[in-house]
């Protein structure tokens, strides 16, 4: 069970008396081995950090963000063989759920394709979830100059904390 206590390489979160986190505090990164499980693991990491930002757990936002991790966690573990584990990121800000999953496989991920590929429709499921809720998906190279990071950004709708 995860305490709330800071560990190395993660971003902790601490409630105000009011309840909101300051914007500043509500970030959270994470390193997943590619292992099995590592789908699992992400998503439940990634639930807790919803949950810590104010998002509610039933909502149709925090249920698209989910997902959207679970295929890009999956992802990684499928096509990034060059890579151990992969970085999550999970950021709130004013208008703005940001989703980061970056890896260090140097081979790119080409989004144009996403719907042609013979594994699945994951990037596409990634787009169409991020384009309902006003935002977008784009490939960029990752801190460090080695790999990438796939970032879906949403719009929060009206009244999310």
């Amino acid at each position: 069970m995860d305490d709330g206590a800071p560990r190395a390489g993660n971003t902790v979160t601490v409630r105000h008396p009011g309840g909101q986190p300051p914007a500043a505090a509500r970030r959270h990164e994470w390193t997943v081995p590619l292992v099995p499980g590592a789908v699992r693991a992400a998503r439940e990491r990634t639930e807790r950090s919803l949950e810590l930002c104010g998002l509610e757990s039933s909502s149709s936002l925090s249920g698209a963000v989910l997902l959207v991790v679970s295929e890009l966690v999956a992802n990684a573990a499928r096509h990034a063989r060059r890579s151990p584990d992969a970085e999550v990121t999970v950021e709130m800000t004013e208008h703005l759920l940001v989703v980061g999953v970056a890896d260090t496989d140097p081979r790119p991920v080409a989004l144009a394709d996403a719907g042609r590929t013979s594994s699945g429709r994951g990037l596409s499921t990634v787009a169409d979830l991020a384009r309902v809720f006003g935002g977008d998906v784009r490939v960029e190279p990752a801190t460090g100059g080695r790999g990438k990071t796939v970032v879906v950004r949403f719009v929060l709708p009206e009244g999310t904390p």
